[in-house]
């Protein structure tokens, strides 16, 4: 079931924004939403991720994700010496359904992360997506519904549960898988841990 509907004005179609005007919406701070391979995001630029918790009623002590286009250019975000064993995993999932938690230092983790040593990262599957992240760069995101609600899964859904924030445009948005992605983090033994069974599962490299 998608998110709740019953109490949310109808979608108004002057904040479909296309291509080239979404990127600038995002540059001048706003917030968006676009679709994913797995479910529809809400995001901003990193920097200014703070909004995102406060339009999702989410607790902050819930990190976000960084999603972009260039698998070299999310690795960077880390601010760490990048592992061979990062750099094959993400080669190997990417584009996909993966969500690789990394340890990270900087501002990037401590916007997405505060207080946190790791960063989420992943390049999503959606040419959609992938459009306009390699046109704004890396974006802090998150799945586009109020926390403690089901997940939205389509552009009307999204953007009645987020009735101030632009949407990419046209519609209608690729069909989401509606399962968020699997997320594998990096232990402190050096090994991969499975934080969240999602749609992607990888094999015994994992």
């Amino acid at each position: 079931m998608g998110c709740s509907m019953t109490t949310q004005p109808p979608l108004d179609r002057s904040r479909l924004l296309e291509l080239v005007e979404l990127v600038g919406a995002l540059a001048s701070g706003s917030a968006a939403l676009f679709p994913t391979d797995t479910l529809p995001a809400l995001a901003c630029r990193p920097l200014q991720a703070h909004q995102l918790w406060t339009l999702k009623r989410r607790p902050a002590d819930r990190p976000l994700i960084l999603m972009g286009a260039d698998p070299e250019e999310l690795l960077a975000a880390l601010a760490v010496p990048i592992r061979a064993d990062w750099r094959a995993m993400a080669l190997r999932h990417w584009p996909g359904a993966l969500t690789l938690v990394l340890p990270a230092q900087g501002p990037v983790a401590q916007a997405l992360h505060p207080g946190g040593r790791s960063l989420g990262l992943r390049v999503p599957s959606c040419p959609a997506a992938l459009a306009l992240l390699q046109l704004t760069g890396p974006l802090a995101t998150t799945s586009a519904n109020v926390s403690g609600e089901p997940a939205c899964l389509t552009a009307e859904e999204s953007a009645r549960a987020f009735p101030a924030v632009p949407l990419l445009g046209p519609l209608p948005w690729p069909a989401a898988a509606g399962q968020g992605s699997t997320v594998l983090a990096w232990g402190e033994d050096g090994g991969w841990q499975v934080l969240r069974p999602g749609a992607v599962m990888p094999g015994s490299e994992a």
